[in-house]
């Protein structure tokens, strides 16, 4: 094997694929070339290593320094710098990191790092980077000294929680499973991850698979299984390849198959690619595909754990839920359990998107509050903007204003304020964000995705994303309230899975809390955030100049004016595309 002293990292997520990744790769191994480095210097590729914001990114190990923001020119002094002279490239550092020996990596002050432990650290595609980091300790420690019961005692005490959106237990789930009679049993993981703007999974997936199939293999010994299935989106291409380079490592070391470790107990997995159905995220309905159905909810009860896949005993848990649990094992209940609050044990990944200065993947500790998601980690609002939601839980979560900042970020403080942890999407939203039309964007995402099979979802959400693209076009009527939130009580009470119960929360909450603005729509005729189309218009102020700009890039021909004059839109034949807008070079252009 051969060894070198230093590792590089550079991200080849999309976006810093976008911002010329794979160029600065290139560059990179020319110039170690061109100093005699390449020996002593390995470069690889991994997944997202922070927010990509900053990117194209690169972690340094064993430095562990993160340089954001480089371009191809820039890599011979940044091989020289630190390469050859043994210095920090500061220049190249997130914006606000200070330099100091202890806060180099990618990780914020305010997180703790369980799930993304080894994401940006390790090369997934190899099982010894893995292991350096202690990885199938938990497994070897788990078949040679602990009993099935005893594994699910400490996920129990650990207070782990399912982080696929719903929050039930893990250990008890494992419980039940194992109680069960019937065999064979499974163990499933849920990697269909369909939220808008949701990379959590699909992160952990590229970037650390071992730390999923180690947590199989431990929940499968738990509850007395020999055959687990990885449900896996087919958007996610490189965590499927990621995984099935994994699983074939695995096997190759015993860890897989027959006989784990001289043990006598057996298990195997492999990948199942989903066709992108968002209701085949609901764990039914995951099962229905895996046996080549339609993706359809089924009714419960039964539940899985009782009759699931092929009508047998199931457990399913999502990506994160089994990344957790050899560091559980490994490092025990407590120390687990002393992260979180009473109820919500542990840490959460977070999508962190929308209107704030640093976006990307986070980890903290249940418990924290949306101010310090927002201000210490984000960086606050772009364009020193106010903030006036944020919208936590996927397409079924709810929208929150700036006065639920102080809130603890737990499964029952949520659940309180009108909205639920979901997977783990985060969306912040300034005050130019219009409340109605957000929550006509997730209306018009879970309509399209509803699988059809039961009334109240696939009519009622319809009827609701009717009434409220007829808002923002400007046609509401009185009534139109009292009717959503009607069909939000019906169509809650009344659906077959998670998918139609969760649907009115984006309506329902934004409904409580931003009541004013459908209001202005319906009854005003105005949109505040002057968003909606239906509700604007386009005008040319006095400092127009007459340079003719607008009216040459107008697609409808709605501006009139002669040169150096004061020009016009004629509203009637206007499509409010707001090109003039973009084109003005003398700020004439208003909304109202």
């Amino acid at each position: 094997m051969k060894y070198y002293r230093t590792h590089v990292l550079v991200c080849v997520d999309p976006e810093c694929l976008g911002k010329g990744a794979h160029d600065i790769e290139d560059a990179l191994q020319d110039e170690l070339v061109a100093q005699g480095l390449i020996d002593e210097v390995q470069v690889l590729e991994t997944s997202r290593i922070g927010g990509c914001s900053h990117g194209p990114e690169m972690m340094v190990y064993p430095d562990g320094v993160h340089y954001v923001g480089m371009t191809v020119d820039d890599i011979p002094f940044l091989v020289e710098e630190h390469f050859l002279k043994g210095r920090i490239a500061k220049k190249f550092l997130l914006p606000r990191v200070e330099v100091k020996d202890e806060e180099l990596s990618a990780p914020t002050s305010k997180e703790v790092r369980v799930v993304l432990r080894n994401c940006g650290k390790v090369d997934p595609e190899n099982i010894e980077d893995y292991i350096a980091e202690d990885g199938y300790q938990a497994l070897g420690k788990v078949l040679g000294s602990m009993t099935s019961d005893q594994v699910i005692e400490e996920v129990l005490a650990s207070g782990l929680r399912g982080r696929g959106g719903a929050g039930f237990p893990a250990g008890k789930k494992w419980q039940f499973c194992r109680a069960s009679k019937g065999t064979p049993k499974f163990v499933i993981c849920n990697a269909d991850e369909g939220d808008p703007g949701a990379f959590m999974n699909r992160r952990v997936l590229e970037g650390d698979p071992h730390a999923v199939i180690e947590g199989m293999i431990i929940a499968a010994y738990a509850i007395g299984s020999s055959r687990g299935y990885i449900y896996c989106r087919a958007e996610y291409p490189l965590a499927v390849r990621t995984l099935n380079i994994a699983i074939k490592q695995a096997r190759a070391l015993g860890l897989l198959g027959e006989d784990i470790l001289g043990s006598g107990f057996s298990f195997d997995l492999e990948v199942r690619i989903g066709a992108g159905a968002f209701v085949c995220g609901e764990e039914t309905a995951l099962m229905g595909s895996i046996e080549g159905k339609r993706g359809e909810p089924r009714p419960r009860p039964p539940f899985p754990a009782v009759s699931g896949l092929w009508a047998k005993p199931s457990n399913v848990n999502n990506v994160e839920t089994y990344a957790n649990v050899p560091q559980i094992i490994l490092n025990g209940a407590k120390w687990y359990a002393s992260m979180g609050t009473e109820k919500s044990k542990g840490t959460k990944t977070f999508a962190l998107a929308g209107d704030v200065n640093h976006t990307g993947l986070i980890e903290v500790p249940l418990g924290i509050n949306m101010r310090e998601v927002v201000y210490d980690i984000a960086q606050g609002i772009k364009d020193g903007k106010k903030l006036k939601a944020v919208q936590i839980g996927g397409p079924m979560g709810g929208c929150l204003p700036e006065e639920y900042l102080d809130r603890p970020i737990d499964y029952e403080s949520l659940a309180a304020a009108g909205t639920i942890m979901g997977s783990g999407g985060l969306v912040v939203m300034d005050e130019d964000t219009c409340m109605v039309d957000i929550a006509r964007f997730f209306m018009e995402f879970i309509q399209d995705e509803s699988c059809g099979k039961c009334t109240p979802c696939r009519v009622g959400t319809r009827r609701m994303l009717e009434i409220l693209q007829r808002i923002c076009k400007g046609e509401g009527k009185n009534g139109d309230i009292e009717t959503l939130e009607m069909l939000c009580k019906q169509i809650r009470a009344t659906s077959l899975c998670g998918l139609g119960q969760g649907a009115p929360n984006p309506v329902e909450s934004t409904l409580k809390h931003f009541r004013k603005e459908y209001e202005a729509h319906i009854f005003e005729k105005r949109c505040p955030a002057k968003v909606c189309k239906g509700l604007i218009r386009y005008d040319i102020t006095d400092t127009c100049t007459g340079c003719t700009v607008c009216l040459r890039n107008c697609p409808v021909g709605a501006i009139t004016g002669d040169r150096r004059k004061l020009h016009v839109i004629d509203t009637d034949t206007c499509i409010r595309c707001g090109i003039c807008m973009q084109v003005c070079n003398f700020n004439a252009i208003e909304i109202n």
